[in-house]
């Protein structure tokens, strides 16, 4: 009891002279406009008011941490860059970087884009550190993604690997019942000619039927992007694909093989996953371009090849052929 005693009274004095501190002593903030301010990994509270003060965002470093000691919680610092406003006080400036509420930046991945894109993406964000590989093809879930300054981009690929294994595990515990793919990886495999062939997104899981019947009868699939792919590894070919690229014979060429290429050629976004695992049932084996970013759909081989003059008649139209 005696020594609870004098602990309030300790708390009681000290309060009454925080009460009568001279503000001089206190120190004051001095933010005028919108202001980064970075606390890297490991800073003491010290450091900080030291930099605050080398910053002219605060009068005194030494009444920074006396307001601190008096005014402020226990709780610690956290590591990040924070926004500081004009007309912050000393004890909002101390609440925001002991909240953790710092600066969040962002990078898109859209659907579709190959991994040595994602990694020029990455490689070229200036806030990022460190340096990486390319990704695994169709490892990265397309997404749009916060990081924090001085992140490592390791740990964001770590991130948007890690969103694409929780996602396509999701994916697969509800897919339809025999599909043509009996394995995560294949569904990932189909799932990225998929994203590749259409650019109409009400498509995707007519495509993904038409391949599926494709497999299931042992057609070769004759998807143009898995030409593409093992000459550029994804990015756009930028002209047309050349009759000795046709017939070339790899592992990716599903104009000279059967079944699934050897890996994915895109990273696929969640829709097109979702459609080779729910693929819309119907007869469609075949299907051209329509002029519209989307195609025309066949059952048969003479209905196709209508529709393949019908493309052909109207690029002709467009002056896209001689």
């Amino acid at each position: 009891m005696k020594r609870a005693g004098l602990l309030i009274v300790s708390l009681v004095l000290l309060l009454a002279a925080a009460f009568f501190v001279a503000p001089a002593v206190l120190g004051e903030a001095t933010i005028e406009e919108d202001t980064q301010f970075l606390i890297p990994a490991g800073s003491s509270l010290s450091a900080v008011a030291r930099d605050l003060e080398a910053a002219g965002h605060i009068s005194s470093a030494k009444g920074f941490l006396l307001n601190a000691r008096i005014f402020g919680s226990s709780d610690p610092i956290q590591a990040g860059e924070f926004s500081l406003k004009p007309g912050m006080s000393q004890g909002e400036i101390l609440a925001a970087f002991q909240s953790g509420d710092v600066i969040r930046r962002f990078v898109t991945i859209p659907e579709g884009m190959p991994s040595i894109l994602v990694w020029e993406r990455l490689m070229a964000e200036p806030l990022l550190t460190g340096e990486i590989e390319v990704p695994a093809e169709g490892s990265i879930l397309p997404d749009t993604y916060a990081f924090e300054r001085g992140q490592s981009r390791a740990e964001l690929v770590e991130q948007m690997q890690a969103a694409m294994d929780l996602y396509l595990a999701e994916a697969w515990a509800k897919r339809a019942d025999n599909i043509a793919v009996d394995t995560i990886r294949e569904a990932l495999i189909l799932a990225s000619i998929v994203e590749k062939e259409t650019g109409k997104p009400e498509e995707r899981r007519t495509v993904a039927g038409l391949y599926s019947n494709r497999l299931r009868v042992g057609m070769m699939l004759q998807a143009d992007p898995t030409i593409i792919y093992p000459i550029t590894q994804g990015k756009p070919l930028g002209r047309r694909i050349r009759q000795s690229e046709i017939a070339a014979v790899n592992g990716y060429n599903t104009y000279t093989m059967l079944g699934l290429p050897d890996g994915p050629i895109t990273n696929p976004g969640r829709e097109s996953i979702a459609a080779v695992l729910n693929p819309e049932k119907h007869n469609y084996l075949f299907m051209v371009a329509d002029g519209s970013r989307g195609h025309e759909f066949n059952e048969t081989l003479d209905g196709h090849n209508e529709a393949v003059g019908r493309w052909f008649e109207l690029r002709r139209q467009r002056g896209e052929m001689e």
